[in-house]
């Protein structure tokens, strides 16, 4: 299983470039800064989800003065060959996305996630730990939909019902219900407490599996045996249908649910401390490539596949005793790693790429 080609078009600052990356071994990008190294991984990120680890800015990925930008990629899932074409379009006000599955359009982002899993880490990757609660409900979300595909539809079922009560409490415009729109929110309040429950045993059984995981990374990257806790925190207490009914005029007033799964958390510990406000850069910088290690570790041993692993400048983020570490515990499998300084000693790649030779 592997990413056997990639091309791009238009996509950044490349005119054109394909590659054929080694798909059981590191394939290293090492060139200056502003050749595109970021923009190849970006490229790959965006064809198993159709979005950016760098930009919520569909167009930025679009080269200057284009209108158009596409990305393929060819990969086997076992002897299955699997053609992934993306294109992004830019319009006047926002710019579309048109993916296709050897030429059928995915229902989902599942249907990606089954056929090309990935790993990304990023020197912004820390913000799962640092960041808003938005980035740790993301990596969830993502893992999920790695692990068990099939979660991918309740996923999206989720998030057609909280769009669908939402737009029902947008229009009261603050107002008191008549007998028949409060009928209709009632309605979609039940769908969306059973869309609820359903999302969230899932993600409470990935945290759990995770917490042992993570643990065991944070401890072999930071050379010390400091008590690692995850635990996931509701935006509610008791009953759902009850938090809603609590909540009932604050929701009208601002026109959108303010509680449920979609404003949980993933709490973070060490040693008892809250890692998100009281840790140091070196702990939540750890911590965060930990939960990254677990994630992946987690869909090799439910899946018994090897996520694509993409290292994007991460080796300049860390001391040389992190950096052996990390090198210790990089799994198996296709791995694409972008650098501007020399490698680690330790990292054998299958080939090395300089990109500013690369005409845009």
């Amino acid at each position: 299983m592997g990413l056997h080609e990639l091309t791009l078009r238009d996509f950044r600052l490349f005119k054109e470039f394909t590659f054929e990356p080694d798909p059981d071994a590191v394939t290293v990008f090492l060139s200056p800064n502003g050749t595109g190294k970021t923009s190849v991984l970006e490229a790959v990120y965006a064809l198993a989800t159709a979005s950016s680890f760098r930009t919520s800015a569909a167009s930025d990925m679009i080269r200057n003065a284009q209108s158009t930008a596409e990305v393929h990629g060819v990969l086997f899932q076992r002897e299955r060959r699997v053609q992934i074409d993306l294109t992004l379009t830019r319009g006047a006000r926002n710019t579309t996305k048109r993916m296709l599955v050897n030429g059928q359009r995915p229902r989902s982002r599942a249907d990606v996630s089954e056929v090309m899993p990935l790993t990304v880490f990023t020197p912004e990757g820390v913000d799962v730990v640092r960041g808003s609660p938005e980035h740790r409900r993301n990596y969830v979300t993502n893992l999920l939909t790695d692990v068990e595909p099939l979660t991918g539809e309740i996923i999206e079922r989720f998030a057609r019902v909280l769009s669908q009560r939402n737009a029902q409490l947008r229009s009261l415009e603050g107002q008191r219900p008549s007998m028949t729109q409060q009928a209709e929110l009632d309605l979609w309040t039940s769908e969306f407490c059973q869309a609820s429950d359903e999302l969230l045993g899932h993600r409470i059984a990935l945290v759990e599996s995770l917490d042992p995981l993570v643990a065991r990374n944070y401890r072999a990257l930071a050379n010390d045996e400091s008590e690692v806790g995850l635990m996931y925190e509701k935006s509610w207490r008791g009953a759902l249908h009850d938090a809603l009914q609590r909540a009932s005029d604050d929701d009208r007033y601002r026109g959108y649910t303010t509680v449920g799964p979609h404003r949980d958390d993933l709490q973070l510990s060490l040693e008892g401390r809250d890692a998100r406000r009281q840790a140091s850069q070196g702990e939540q910088r750890s911590l965060a490539l930990a939960l990254r290690l677990a994630g992946h570790e987690l869909v090799q041993l439910r899946r018994g596949v090897d996520p694509l692993l993409l290292l994007d400048d991460v080796f300049s983020e860390l001391d040389p005793l992190r950096s052996h570490r990390l090198l210790g515990l990089l799994p198996v499998g296709q791995t694409l790693v972008t650098t501007a300084s020399p490698l680690p000693g330790a990292l054998t790649p299958a080939a090395v790429i300089d990109l500013s030779r690369v005409s845009s």
